[in-house]
């Protein structure tokens, strides 16, 4: 079936400075949960300007022990990977995320988009829509699902909370 979780925000700062917050945002002592971010590629397209990155993120399993009792949830950690298109001549990073870990049993997919607002130049509006769908896991497949909406909906929360932080910090 799959849940899903949408978000949109208005950063009130410019569209370079978010930008460069958002790449240096994890790993963070204000989100135990991500523990490391490692580039893994990334190469400009000299035609267009556009910089591709690809990125791996490491993060902690966070899944309740409890549901642990399913071998394939006994993990102790999740790789997600992200890839971004950095346009600066349009001004907008565009990026896509999904879950290496758990391919079989479930998907996790999330696109979001940096760009400069229409409403002020010098802020910038994020959107990001996420999706994740459990299967072959019997009866639990809804419960994981409700589970992993929830706790996106709260790292929605604390990753934007890291993001004001930083940007206070590089802005004032």
């Amino acid at each position: 079936m799959g849940v899903t979780v949408e978000v949109h925000r208005v950063y009130r700062y410019p569209f370079e400075q978010v930008v460069a917050s958002y790449l240096r945002k994890y790993p963070s002592p204000m989100d135990k949960h991500v523990m490391a971010v490692e580039t893994v590629e990334e190469k400009t397209d000299l035609s267009t300007g556009v910089v591709y990155r690809r990125r791996i993120a490491t993060c902690k399993n966070v899944i309740p022990e409890i549901l642990r009792k399913v071998s394939a949830l006994k993990v102790p950690d999740i790789y997600l990977e992200e890839e971004s298109w950095l346009n600066m001549q349009k001004r907008n990073m565009s990026m896509k995320t999904h879950c290496l870990t758990w391919t079989q049993y479930a998907s996790l997919s999330e696109e979001s988009v940096f760009r400069e607002s229409l409403e002020n130049p010098n802020w910038t509006d994020f959107t990001q829509k996420g999706r994740i769908s459990v299967t072959g896991a019997g009866l639990l497949n809804r419960v994981l699902e409700a589970f992993a909406q929830s706790f996106l909906k709260q790292g929605v929360k604390k990753g934007i909370k890291i993001m004001e932080t930083l940007l206070q910090e590089q802005c004032g």
